[in-house]
């Protein structure tokens, strides 16, 4: 199985794992919980949870003890990207080639659905202590379950999102801002992915930091190559809207060094997070190339 083949079934395991933790369409509540499944179901890569599954395997993590936090997760990534779209933030219509979910739904109900997500991923993340075992068991999921909160809240992708806003409305933006957006607003899920699959594998406290280290490299390599795609891409191509940093009067890493050095830092930072991976007893060739091929993506 060549490696394409092993990410389209790595990606379609997530989606199933997903799957099996989103909501039944019933109640008075239904029209939320269709437009969480919409906003959820619209496609995408599913990177973070194989990201988090593969950092479990490569610390020898074994069961279904990763399968909660990998669904919660996605919920978690979703739910910001149903609010990124809205009218107040970054006013998108399209994601992923079809309406995004206030374009469907309604703002209101797209806030709703955004509300309904995150909370859905601590229910879910939580339901990983039926697999606990013994007391050590029940310590990496509590820790992993702070990691996941930190990540997400106001001093990791919540604090980055603001920190975008602000900027947006009159801060100067300079360089170290700038990393500090892509750092908490894009790299923080990536760090909570990789180091939750080492934290529920067992891995000690200098590899957690290792993969906080090398999730970090990934996240601003894979942001500066978003910003490069903005415009380098189509719509088509992209399944969202191009040219909307520009648009929006948006600093980026390219506007800010220029397309060449955008790539060449995209491929150092790939290369320095590799070297982290690939230090550890266990090999995990899959990841290795999963981390490069993010580099040469087009969409």
């Amino acid at each position: 199985m060549n490696f394409d083949e092993m990410l389209k079934s790595k990606t379609d395991r997530a989606e199933m794992i997903l799957k099996k933790f989103l909501p039944q369409e019933s109640g008075f509540q239904r029209k939320v919980l269709e437009a969480i499944n919409y906003s959820v179901m619209a496609g995408g890569k599913r990177l973070r949870p194989v990201l988090m599954e593969e950092s479990f395997l490569l610390f020898g993590g074994e069961g279904e003890l990763i399968e909660p936090f990998m669904a919660a997760l996605e919920m978690i990534h979703n739910y910001s990207l149903v609010h990124d779209d809205l009218p107040a933030m970054d006013n998108d219509e399209y994601r992923r080639g079809r309406e995004t979910t206030w374009k469907v739904y309604g703002d209101g109900m797209a806030v709703l659905a955004g509300d309904g997500l995150l909370n859905l991923a601590f229910e879910t993340a939580a339901g990983a202590f039926t697999f606990a075992g013994d007391e050590e068991s029940y310590r990496r999921i509590a820790r992993a379950l702070q990691v996941l909160g930190r990540k997400a809240g106001v001093y990791g992708m919540i604090g980055g999102q603001t920190a975008d806003i602000e900027a947006e409305s009159g801060t100067e933006m300079t360089e170290e801002l700038l990393l500090f957006i892509h750092e908490n607003k894009t790299a923080a899920l990536i760090q909570a992915a990789m180091m939750i699959g080492a934290i529920l594998a067992g891995a000690d406290d200098a590899a957690v930091s290792k993969m906080e280290k090398a999730a970090y490299n990934i996240g601003i390599a894979f942001q500066i190559q978003d910003d490069i795609l903005d415009v380098t891409s189509t719509t088509q191509m992209l399944g969202k809207p191009v040219g909307s940093d520009e648009r929006n009067h948006k600093l980026t890493y390219v506007s800010l060094h220029g397309l060449q050095k955008a790539g060449e830092d995209v491929r150092r930072l790939s290369q320095e997070a590799l070297d982290i991976i690939g230090s550890f007893e266990i090999k995990n060739e899959f990841l290795e190339e999963l981390v490069q091929s993010l580099i040469t993506r087009e969409k």
